[in-house]
Formats: structure tokens, sequence, C-alpha cells
């Protein structure tokens, strides 16, 4: 088993004000060689978007977005006629496909909003676009990895244009969870949205990462109560 870890403390940051971003990966004006992506997995944005702002009407074009509110809610609108509010347990995939505009806002006017947003590469370029838009509930998380997002088309599971699998998991203090690869020749991108775990002898605090490849399963000790994230994707 490779691995390779990303601390939280070492991504790259822009604080504009309205918008004050993490980058697991190299995005914007932040740029690192090593950091550039985890196999197909080539954006994972931490921000927290200040009431009422947001990200006006932009393009987007072949690329597989997952966006994860963790608190707050988001205000989405595109050019495929799309309007709607994203909450917490709500997940929005978007394919870019071969084109669309799209924005996004902090719905409320008092409170901010803390979201993931995730690009993975497509297996198929050019495809028409799509939009999804699912609640997910707090129990299927609980103790488990919940897949959130698959190559299948299920009304429980949100489709991806990649071989690329999404799991949520919740945790008490002392739970050990093994997970399996999902698709033969994939890496995992383990994402800790709060709490402190252990993989393989590596610790893991809030907003750290590990990426395995090479391995078909591995181990989650959790250290604390924890919510993690577990983005499993081809390497190349």
């Amino acid at each position: 088993m490779k691995t390779v870890y990303h601390k939280a403390s070492e991504r790259g940051h822009a604080n504009h004000g309205w918008l004050n971003a993490h980058h697991s990966f190299s995005f914007a004006n932040y740029y690192d060689p090593s950091k550039v992506h985890f196999g197909l997995l080539r954006v994972l944005n931490d921000d927290i978007i200040a009431p009422g702002m947001g990200f006006g009407t932009h393009p987007h074009d072949n690329m597989e977005i997952i966006t994860i509110p963790l608190s707050g809610t988001l205000e989405h609108k595109d050019s495929m006629g799309n309007i709607g509010v994203i909450r917490p347990n709500e997940i929005q995939a978007m394919s870019a496909g071969s084109g669309l505009m799209h924005s996004e806002y902090n719905h409320s006017k008092t409170e901010e909003i803390n979201l993931l947003q995730i690009w993975v590469f497509p297996k198929e370029r050019n495809i028409t676009p799509r939009y999804d838009q699912r609640v997910f509930s707090e129990e299927d998380k609980n103790g488990k990895f919940k897949t959130i997002v698959a190559p299948v088309k299920s009304e429980e599971i949100m489709w991806i244009n990649q071989d690329a699998y999404f799991s949520l998991g919740k945790f008490k203090a002392g739970t050990t969870v093994d997970y399996s690869v999902q698709h033969k020749g994939n890496g995992s991108y383990i994402f800790i949205i709060s709490g402190e775990v252990n993989i393989s002898g590596q610790l893991l605090g809030k907003r750290d990462a590990l990426g395995v490849w090479e391995t078909e399963n591995f181990s989650i000790n959790a250290n604390t109560d924890a919510e993690i994230l577990v983005i499993d994707v081809p390497m190349n």
C-alpha cells in the first residue's frame, strides 16, 4: 500500500473577505507541483462563503462536480434551468459535459455557509450536461459508510460520469471500520471532516487527508467521534 499525507494546515488558502477558501489541490492562485491531483480527483475545496455572497455566473465543461454542504444553505442556478437550494444532508452532482453556465450563492443573508466542492475528471467527454440533487438521511451514515455517489444509476445513489465512488460515514470514538476499494485499481482519498482517526499508523485530525493506493482495503480507527469522506477514484 502506498500513501500520501496532506496536512490540513498545509492546504492552499485564500481569504477574499466574502470567501475563505482552503484548497487540498492546486487551484486558482495556489500552486504546489506535489498537489495537483490525486488520480482523477482534481479539486477539493473547503469553502466558507459570507451571507448573501457567492460565485456569479461562470462556465464549466468536461468536469464532474460534487458539492457537499456542511453547514448553511447554498442557492444554485444554471443554464439548464435548474434553480434550487442545497442544505446539509443534501448532495449536488453536476456533469458539466459539453458546457454549461451556473452560479452559486449563500442563500442566507445572516449565516455563513461551509461547503466542500469537489471536481473529478470525467470518463466520457462532451456528454450532455446533467444536474442532480438528493437528500441523504443522517441515519444512513451513522456507524457505517454510505455510498452517495457512484457510476450507477439508482434512486439511492447519485450518478457520476467516472468510475468513482463517494462515501460518507460518522463513527463513535473507539470504532474500527474496514473500507474496501469499490473499483479495481482505484485509490482512495480519505478526508477527515471532523474528529481524529488513525489509518495504518498515520494520525489524522480535522480536515487532514490521506491518499492510499495499491491496496484493496484498509482499516480506519476512530480515536474520537469522527465524520469521514472517502473519495474512491481511478488513479489514471
